[in-house]
Formats: C-alpha cells, structure tokens, sequence
C-alpha cells in the first residue's frame, strides 16, 4: 500500500514535470529524455522506497475503558497514545532507509543493535500486552486449554502456583525498576518459563537468557503502566491484572509457539 501511494505520487510529480518541460522542449531528444528521467526516478522509488514509516502503534482490540476498574482510562490513553507511540517513531527513525521488516525479526538481534533494543522491544512488548487482555467480563469467560494447562501443572503445579510465583517475579524486588514478566515456552517447546527482563528487553533476544525463548504472557512493570492508579502499590496492580488477562488469546499464542518454535508475530 506504501509503494502504491509512494508510485502514485512520483508519477502525478513528474507529470507535471513533464507539462512544463514539454513547453519548453523541442524535438524528439528533449522528449526522450524527460521520459529517460522519469523513469529513473520509478526505479529509484521502487528500489529503495525507505520505510520512515514501516511500524506504527496498532489500535487497541477494546476501547480505552474498556479494562476498568484494574486498569483506568486515563493510563490506557497515555501508555498506548504517548508511551508506546514514542517507541514506534524511535524504531522508525533508527531504520530509516533499511529494508523493512516485521518488527518479530529485529528481535534476535536486538541487544547488537543500539537503538533497536529499546524502542524496537518497546514496540514489540507493547504491541504483544495489547492484545493479551480483555474486558474483565470477557476475560472472566476465556480458560487455558488443554494444552497450556498441562504445560502449567507441569511446570508450575498448578494454575495458583504459576500465578504465586509469576507475582513474586513482578514484585519491585525482583524486576528493580522498570521491566517486564514473561510466562514464556523453551526453546524445546516442552515446558513454560518466567521470566523477568529489564527495560523493553524480552526473552526473544539473545543473551537475555541463557536460550532464546518465546513469550505467550507478558506484563509491563514500568511505572508509566501503573502508578496514575496504583502508585507505588505495584503488588496491587499485578494482582487486579489477572481479571483482565485473556486466557483465550494466551493459549492461542501457547499453540503457536509449541507448533512453530518460533515468536508471536504482533501488530503495528
């Protein structure tokens, strides 16, 4: 859609162009080279058509409201609007010029490559917790299945004790100022994982972990996800965020990775 939009407007410039060159030129040579010129300039778009705008921040799948009273409306409109939007226009910026690619596939290499790591895992992680949650009457509705829950009881013992310890890892102890948590399947495809990352970083980048591995749940602790609501109450919002967890999308996202070995892909 971008190299359509981009060739459309290449081509009403240089018919333009064309308009006042003709009036000017004379002869057959004139002509041939204004078309010679327009159609280098065809070429130089199609080839390297940029991508200064490649990733942009999804819409939400509910409305901003849509997940009180566990998370209020007025966080939701600055963390999607203004936090995740800043991450969007700093990994635009950063691979201006690049070849455009899904934002899954800068992931691997992200802590290599500067600013890719932060604004690139701010997309990425944003984008994922999007789409993880849903309207607490909705949510209350959706259940692990079968196959998540046997990887839980297997990994964790139960459903409870995932959820104890996933909160423990939450707790501002353990991710010391701003992260995220990860309930994440091994790179085997066998057994679920927590895991606590620092800043944007996630479990799909090398050396974050000892292996790569795949997140199906993941939790913002930064403050700006929070504290309008909850202050320095974080425990607080880690609990109430379960009423708002979409086991539906969680377990769709389990069966992917399982399958694949491979990331979620994301919007945006």
């Amino acid at each position: 859609m971008k190299l359509s939009l981009a060739l459309t407007s290449l081509f009403v410039g240089s018919a333009a162009a064309w308009s006042s060159l003709t009036m000017k030129a004379e002869g057959v040579s004139s002509r041939r080279n204004i078309f010679k010129g327009i159609g280098a300039a065809v070429v130089a778009g199609v080839v390297n058509p940029g991508n200064s705008n490649a990733y942009s921040v999804p819409d939400l799948p509910y409305p901003f409201e849509a997940l009180e009273p566990h998370i209020d409306t007025p966080t939701m409109k600055i963390h999607h609007d203004k936090h995740h939007a800043t991450y969007v226009a700093n990994i635009n910026k950063a691979t201006e010029g690049q070849e455009e690619k899904p934002i899954l596939d800068l992931m691997e290499n992200a802590l290599e490559a500067g600013p890719v790591r932060n604004s690139g895992g701010g997309h990425y992680n944003h984008a994922f917790f999007w789409e993880e949650m849903a309207p607490p009457a909705e949510a209350a509705k959706t259940k692990p299945s079968a196959q998540l829950e046997e990887l839980i009881n297997k990994s964790f013992g139960s459903m409870d004790e995932m959820k104890a310890k996933f909160e423990a890892q939450a707790a501002p102890g353990a991710v010391f100022g701003s992260g995220w948590v990860w309930v994440c399947v091994n790179k085997k495809g066998d057994e679920l994982k927590l895991v606590g990352t620092p800043n944007q970083d996630n479990p799909l980048m090398k050396g974050v972990t000892d292996e790569i591995m795949f997140p199906i749940l993941g939790l913002d602790v930064w403050e700006h996800a929070y504290y309008l609501k909850y202050q320095n109450r974080r425990p607080e919002y880690v609990s109430n965020w379960w009423n708002v967890v979409n086991w539906d999308k969680v377990s769709e996202n389990c069966a992917y990775v399982v399958e694949n070995h491979a990331g979620v892909n994301v919007q945006g």
